[in-house]
């Protein structure tokens, strides 16, 4: 019994971004020799790669999490950590994955915009994380990964990194892969893990029960804190009784798939055929008798195997070793040089399903034991959870999901997490605690909000969280730059102070406003992205985004790439609405981040996407400037008769609109643009157009750039140029 990961001696970055995982850890002793000596091996070629495997709820997570913390002192510039899967299954694109690791790499690092190579090794963001991993040592943990289409686009051709992925079936494609698979907990764990979260003397007084129980649960260790937790809320029934409840839940939820042809039961359990397989679900009999086993690795060269295989090759071998029931893979050769590596990544299927968890599920069951004998407060805020974004949340939004006050509602979030039914995450900056949804849970406790809470409070919800983050944005914004404004909500009249928040929401200072928009940026856009995917709240969810764009710069460290996802959100809604203004000065922004990143075609391809919707609008103005930047882009690019053809056009209407200063500027444009093209008397001629317009505006500091310009010009005339 181990009573929980603490960090190693001598700080390594990083390690505060793993989860935070169970307070007391037991059994898995074979899976983690078994994982060390796979990271031993020596590597050439490109980092190595481990693979845990588990079904939702064996403790993938929580074992991963404890591997990395044992051994990232090998590991000094850091441990990166990236969830590979949303909590309702979504597959999380290997380019996002690898900005957020990017960002934890360094945070003061330029992470490359989106472009337009998908989500491949061509990808700008995958491309400028593996440059930056290389001569690093770097632990990467990738968690709940869907398929191998997520993880080669992140492998560096370094073999001093290391990387270690989860998932809920073996993950195939890869080369040079030995999975560890897991499986239950052995009787010995088992027990011990129920003694220390019910009471030894309660479990030790009915042994019997407590191996009943553990059967029941499968010995996974996800539906063992859950009955735990049941047993702790119940203290006078037996450990029996807690066996015999849970088998008749189970019957329950199994009752109406019985004799269904293709019904939901089916379907699930047709989805995890390959991982029951490969990871039984209940210990077998000498598990349940015996010291546990340690059992034959499976191996994942030469190309993707099936999970029956897998399962084929993974079956006891000897007795006597290790602690843990799971089978456990070790390879004794070296990892052989990858070469090249378009042949890391053998053709595979498309993107995996996520894996179903069925209704007959032990884990389901004991969730739902544990959930009917909630309070009628604590399961709503456990249901309305699943409507925070990335399924996290800290007392503050939690408060305004369910419009309780903030101490009441983390009073309700640490009752949740005592009954093992939230994950604690790590604490925000300030020190406020922040709890998670599992992802094993999200799809049950979907279909409970939407069978017991009317569509009407699940909106208000939403509306609820959404003006508080406003809130909360336009408070650290008024911090950051007092002087910069009232930091009035977006839409309230200039020089109106913003109503103050309750002391339990203030944020203190503009280093705690600072602390919380970097700590908190990742779900803040979350939230944008749902609302505006949703499409119901677009109010709202544009007042948040207004917010951010007005926040984040101010923090010193806004990612362009933060900015250019608003930016493309403010996009998505502007076109749905048919806002052609809105949507022209979005893409315009995009363009103009395109600019500063170099990418003068994509930069291009934005501005005349912008000029389309500006015309649409009849709006002269935005028309000049789309013109103005895609003939930027043509210079840029070399290409002067085509920068000359748009600066000419955006003139046109700069001439039209009286806008002098704009004028000069372009006919100097023009100019540059005729004598790339060795059309020496045009560019004499505009030249002198422009000074005869700065000369009417009184500009004489742009009188000496041009006049200096024209002067150049004339001398390389005659010398013949």
């Amino acid at each position: 019994m181990d009573p929980g990961p603490g960090a190693p001696a001598g700080a390594v970055p990083g390690l505060d971004r793993l989860p935070a995982g169970p307070a007391l850890f037991v059994g898995r002793r074979a899976e983690l020799a078994a994982l060390r000596a796979a990271a031993a091996r020596p590597a050439s070629g490109r980092c190595p790669v481990l693979v845990l495997a588990g079904r939702p709820g064996s403790g993938r997570t929580a074992l991963a999490a404890r591997f990395a913390r044992t051994v990232a002192p090998d590991y000094p510039d850091g441990v990166l950590f990236a969830r590979m899967s949303a909590a309702d299954g979504g597959r999380v694109p290997p380019a996002r994955a690898a900005r957020l690791l990017l960002e934890q790499l360094d945070p003061e690092s330029a992470v490359p915009l989106p472009g337009a190579a998908g989500d491949g090794r061509d990808e700008p963001g995958c491309v400028a994380l593996r440059e930056a991993l290389a001569g690093l040592r770097v632990l990467l943990v990738l968690d709940d990964v869907r398929d191998a289409g997520q993880v080669w686009p992140l492998l560096a051709d370094e073999p001093g990194c290391l990387v270690l992925a989860t998932t809920a079936g073996p993950l195939t494609g890869i080369e040079d892969i030995d999975p560890v698979i897991l499986g239950g907990l052995d009787r010995t764990a088992s027990g011990e893990l129920l003694a220390d979260l019910v009471g030894g003397t309660r479990i030790s007084c009915d042994p019997v029960g407590a191996a009943d129980l553990a059967e029941a649960c499968a010995a996974r260790p996800a539906a063992l804190r859950l009955m735990a937790g049941w047993l702790r809320g119940s203290p006078k029934s037996a450990v029996t009784d807690a066996a015999q409840e849970l088998n008749r839940v189970v019957g329950e939820e199994t009752a109406p798939a019985v004799g269904a042809k293709n019904g939901p039961a089916n379907a699930a359990e047709k989805a995890e055929a390959a991982v029951r397989a490969a990871a039984p679900s209940k210990p077998s009999e000498n598990t349940q008798k015996s010291v546990p086993k340690v059992t034959a690795k499976v191996t994942a060269k030469n190309g993707a195997k099936s999970a029956a295989r897998s399962a084929a090759e993974s079956g006891p071998k000897k007795k006597g070793e290790g602690d843990g029931s799971a089978s456990a893979s070790a390879s004794t050769s070296a990892v052989e040089s990858a070469g090249d590596p378009a042949a890391w990544v053998k053709p595979g299927p498309e993107p995996a399903e996520p894996v179903p968890v069925p209704d007959n599920d032990p884990l389901l069951g004991a969730f739902t034991l544990l959930y009917r004998g909630l309070p009628a407060a604590q399961a709503r805020m456990l249901r309305t959870l699943t409507l925070a974004p990335a399924q996290t949340a800290d007392p503050r939004t939690a408060s305004a999901l369910v419009g309780c006050p903030v101490p009441d509602a983390a009073a309700t979030l640490a009752a949740l997490a005592e009954r093992e039914l939230l994950g604690e995450e790590a604490p925000a900056a300030d020190g406020t605690p922040r709890y998670r949804v599992p992802g094993r849970l999200y799809p049950r406790l979907v279909r409970l909000r939407q069978q017991e809470d009317r569509p009407a409070e699940t909106e208000l919800a939403r509306a609820r969280l959404l003006e508080r983050l406003v809130r909360l944005t336009e408070s650290a914004r008024a911090l950051l730059d007092p002087a910069g404004g009232s930091g009035a909500a977006p839409g309230t009249a200039p020089g109106t102070a913003p109503e103050p928040l309750p002391a339990a929401l203030r944020l203190r200072s503009a280093a705690h406003a600072r602390e919380w928009l970097l700590g908190e940026r990742e779900l803040l856009l979350g939230a944008v992205a749902d609302a505006i995917g949703q499409g119901d709240l677009d109010g709202s969810a544009g007042r948040l985004v207004t917010a951010l764009l007005r926040a984040l710069p101010l923090t010193g460290a806004a990612a362009p790439t933060d900015l250019y996802r608003l930016h493309e959100l403010v996009l998505t809604v502007a076109e749905r609405n048919r806002r052609p203004r809105r949507a022209s000065a979005a893409l315009l922004n995009l363009g103009d981040l395109q600019v500063s990143a170099g990418r003068w075609e994509q930069a291009a391809a934005h501005y005349r996407a912008a000029l389309e919707h500006a015309r649409t609008a009849n709006d002269e103005p935005l028309c000049a400037r789309a013109l103005e930047g895609a003939a930027g882009c043509h210079r840029a690019l070399g290409d002067a008769v085509r920068a000359a053809d748009w600066y000419g056009r955006a003139l046109g209407l700069r001439q039209s609109l009286g806008d002098h200063a704009a004028e000069a500027r372009l006919l100097a444009r023009v100019a540059e643009a005729h004598t790339a093209q060795r059309r020496f008397d045009e560019a004499d001629r505009e030249y002198r157009a422009a000074l005869a317009v700065l000369r009417r505006l009184g500009d004489e500091r742009g009188r000496e750039a041009v006049g200096a310009a024209l002067s150049d010009l004339r001398e390389r005339v005659d010398a013949g140029w």
